[in-house]
């Protein structure tokens, strides 16, 4: 099971150490990271309102169809997205 919130924090986390170090390993990550996240995560239909698959199987498909639970909080998308942003924007 892939969950959504380890995937937001991963890009942050990787943007704050190319940030740090400048280690080009670091964006290459990235990219690699928000590939993934933004074309598996988030709901492709914008009649859904955007919002992101909490859980996924290993293989990329959405484990329920719902978008929040008891679980999943509306934290963590919105926070680590605004974080990386910031990051970008200092680039």
């Amino acid at each position: 099971m892939k969950y959504w919130w380890p995937h937001t924090e991963a890009l942050y986390a990787l943007l704050l150490a190319y940030e740090i170090t400048k280690d080009d390993k670091y964006a290459n990550w990235y990219g690699k990271m928000a590939d993934y996240t933004f074309s598996h995560f988030r709901d492709p239909n914008p009649s859904n309102g955007g919002e992101w698959f909490g859980y996924l199987h290993r293989d990329g498909t959405p484990a329920s169809p719902l978008k929040g639970n008891m679980w999943k909080g509306p934290s963590h998308i919105p926070r680590s997205l605004k974080k990386c942003l910031d990051l970008l924007e200092k680039q």
